[in-house]
């Protein structure tokens, strides 16, 4: 590059046609200060509004009305990950050792006192059972499933991300929502910017509540995990937490891997979440993405089965459960709009005693 065009770059000749160099110097001079005193008509630069992320599970589509806008940027290569004052300290990158993963060590004494409802923060004290609300919740869709309805369980809940906007928990909490898992991180620099106040909005209702993440197969396995833990407190009354394994078109990740690559970034991801959490991660996945990728894999982790026409026995044959997405457009009242409907395998003391073994 000419050096006149880097110190003029609105005007690298004469009218004449003759090169700035011809020019006597202080001519020369008097331009000079000219073009830096007007910046030769310059404007700044556009800058990037922050964005969130438009991951959502296959079954929530994103609405028409506004909701909450992100507060985080996302970054183009190694993102500068500031730690959270709230979220404990940050993990240090170091070698994968040996996880003892079977025969995690579980309460000798289980809670058997049933509590009537009253102040949720009394509710959710350690050591006491919080009472189950039957569930009340609508469909726009229903489906009908005959003799293995989901209504026949007792312990139904939701998952809900920033696109259900403000949320009433308490009133959600008597519709039927016993717990809630929320959309918490995805990628390696994408947080949910409802996440926080959702975490602790649902608690304070009385609600078990977890956290999940949206995998990417774009980024490496070991930075998701650390912005997850990095992100997610590590608190001892949440439910484990959940890796979200799908297709989703709406993803800035187009990428398919192969089968094996799936399940080694899987174990890699779900080893460093129980090394710092204590608990196995539950996985979240759906038929297309089970079929091509999990069919007869991870046999002793829970699976979290989305099934929105079928008893997840037709669709995963053979396979174990612990919580069934049995729809994508529920109503309830406390949230605006659709949310995913959940419910646990299992009776009412059965969830019970789950929860105290955790």
């Amino acid at each position: 590059m000419r050096l006149s065009a880097v110190l003029f770059p609105c005007f690298d000749a004469n009218p004449d046609g003759k090169p700035l160099r011809t020019f006597p110097g202080f001519a020369l001079a008097l331009l000079v200060v000219g073009f830096a005193l007007s910046g030769c008509g310059s404007r700044p630069d556009s800058v990037a509004s922050a964005r969130s992320s438009p991951e959502t599970t296959n079954s929530v589509a994103q609405p028409a009305v506004p909701v909450p806008s992100a507060d985080v940027t996302e970054a183009q290569a190694a993102p500068q990950q500031q730690e959270l004052a709230w979220a404990g300290q940050v993990p240090q990158p170091q070698a994968f050792e040996a996880v003892a993963t079977e025969g995690m060590a579980v309460p000798t004494d289980r809670p058997v006192t049933l509590m009537t409802p009253g102040d949720p923060a009394i509710e959710t004290t350690p050591g006491r059972r919080s009472q189950i609300y039957s569930r009340q919740f609508r469909d726009a869709h229903p489906i009908n499933f005959g003799s293995r309805s989901p209504r026949k369980l007792a312990v139904h809940g939701v998952d809900i991300s920033r696109w259900q906007g403000e949320i009433d928990w308490g009133k959600l909490r008597t519709q039927g929502a016993n717990f809630a898992y929320i959309k918490a991180t995805d990628g390696g620099d994408h947080l949910d910017p409802m996440f926080r106040k959702n975490w602790k909005r649902a608690k304070a209702a009385g609600l078990k509540r977890g956290a999940y993440h949206f995998f990417y197969w774009c980024r490496t396995a070991g930075e998701q995990a650390d912005w997850f833990i990095r992100n997610v407190p590590r608190d001892p009354d949440a439910l484990p937490p959940v890796i979200d394994v799908e297709y989703n078109g709406e993803s800035s990740c187009k990428r398919r891997i192969s089968r094996a690559k799936v399940l080694e970034k899987m174990q890699v991801f779900m080893d460093k979440l129980e090394r710092h959490y204590g608990q196995r991660p539950v996985i979240y996945t759906a038929p297309d993405f089970y079929r091509d990728n999990l069919d007869g894999e991870f046999k002793n982790h829970p699976f979290w089965l989305r099934s929105v026409a079928a008893h997840p026995s037709k669709v995963y044959p053979g396979r174990k459960w612990l919580f069934w997405q049995y729809s994508g457009s529920g109503l309830s009242h406390g949230v605006e709009g659709r949310i995913d409907l959940n419910v646990f395998h299992g009776s009412e003391e059965d969830w019970h005693q789950w929860v105290a073994a955790l």
